[in-house]
């Protein structure tokens, strides 16, 4: 259903979060999409095994799926308890089971995820390096999918604005807004996806272990960096001195430490002969 509050603005789709429900059991969009995004990442991962000397077999990647999805929940929620709302969920410790009601955070679930890669690569003894590449590869499109969730839930939307695009949001009050989570989207997506593919499959990055996956981590931390500019940050949150989000704390590491990779990678080359 669409609802049209202006002509100036674009509708907002009014999708109902929930697919379907039947007695307690509801199935929503969020929990759809991270479902999907998992699976798809695990069928992109598998589709690359023959490319760059794969590092891990068809049975380590179907066993790293649950490694992966473990690392994505716990890592996600947690980053948003910590990050985000301590003080809410320390008063109210049972919610932080609810997670049909949302409330995940991108980099505490990339946390989980890189720990889960440490830990699962040692277990296997597999160049975590070039696992950490093929994911950089295969994960965007699950970021994506994450978006259209956040949008569809008609959360995290962007500040006022008078582009042609902006949207009117049934929780952002009467003026329309940024769809900040499609930009996240495209961005987090859908360049990310295409600019490390192109690295790893076309460029001379594939034969540098680590260097598509700093890509990732740069990119990544510098879009958001640029789009909380254009995003409400968490009303109880605000800014840190007036001028920064906690979005934009938590993505400069990222940046440092994607530079890192890229470095690593190629002084570990370089070594080589």
């Amino acid at each position: 259903m669409l609802t049209y509050l202006a002509v100036a603005a674009l509708p907002y789709h009014d999708i109902d979060p929930i697919i379907f429900q039947w007695g307690w059991f509801a199935l929503r969009w969020y929990s759809v999409a991270y479902i999907a995004g998992l699976l798809l990442t695990w069928w992109i991962v598998i589709r690359m095994l023959a490319e760059r000397n794969a590092p891990m077999t068809r049975q380590h990647v179907d066993d790293f799926l649950l490694w992966g999805t473990l690392g994505v929940i716990f890592g996600g929620r947690l980053g948003y308890v910590l990050f985000y709302n301590p003080a809410y969920f320390a008063s109210h410790p049972l919610q932080i089971l609810q997670l049909w009601d949302g409330g995940m955070s991108f980099h505490g679930g990339l946390l989980g995820v890189t720990v889960a890669v440490l830990i699962f690569t040692r277990k296997y003894k597999i160049d975590k390096y070039r696992m950490a590449d093929l994911l950089a590869c295969a994960v965007p499109p699950s970021l994506l999918f994450g978006r259209l969730a956040n949008f569809i839930n008609g959360e995290l939307w962007g500040k006022v604005s008078d582009v042609p695009w902006a949207m009117y949001f049934p929780t952002g009050g009467p003026e329309p807004r940024h769809p900040s989570q499609l930009y996240e989207g495209f961005f987090e997506g859908i360049v990310i996806f295409v600019v490390c593919n192109y690295m790893f499959r076309k460029t001379r990055a594939g034969d540098y272990p680590g260097m598509t996956a700093g890509a990732f981590w740069i990119i990544y931390g510098l879009s958001r960096f640029g789009l909380e500019y254009v995003r409400v940050p968490d009303a109880h949150l605000g800014y840190f001195g007036g001028f920064i989000t906690m979005g934009q704390i938590l993505s400069l590491p990222m940046v440092l430490f994607g530079a890192w990779l890229v470095h690593r990678s190629i002084r570990a080359v370089r070594a080589q002969g």
